[in-house]
């Protein structure tokens, strides 16, 4: 892959590292500042739903750092443009059902990456 694209899924890699992060174990402190627009006693009743999409994020986040080890340039391809079409998925159905910002956290920079590892 070239450098640029590289980059690019490494960026969209960390985002998802953050969410895992963020979601599995700051739910209750950083959820209520983040999802503003949400009732504060949410938070505590949706630990163990937050956690277990935290870790569909690290799969995600997994899948596309598992492309940096891959040396068939073909494989490493197709396996890269699985995961970002996956983040691109997720980030669109975020948007429309959770919040618009979800669009241009995580849509945005797959799909970026996903255009300049195609364009290389």
């Amino acid at each position: 892959m070239a450098l640029l694209a590289k980059i690019l899924i490494g960026l969209v890699a960390f985002i998802h590292t953050y969410i895992l992060w963020f979601e599995m174990f700051a739910w209750t402190s950083r959820g209520p500042k983040i999802f503003s627009s949400f009732p504060k006693d949410l938070f505590p009743q949706t630990v163990a739903l937050a956690a277990n999409q935290g870790l569909y994020n690290g799969f995600l986040a997994a899948g596309l750092v598992w492309t940096f080890f891959i040396t068939d340039s073909k494989w490493q391809t197709n396996v890269a443009t699985f995961f970002l079409s996956c983040v691109i998925v997720a980030g669109i159905y975020g948007a429309m059902t959770v919040d618009k910002k979800i669009l241009f956290v995580q849509t945005i920079p797959a799909l970026i990456a996903l255009v300049v590892l195609y364009l290389r």
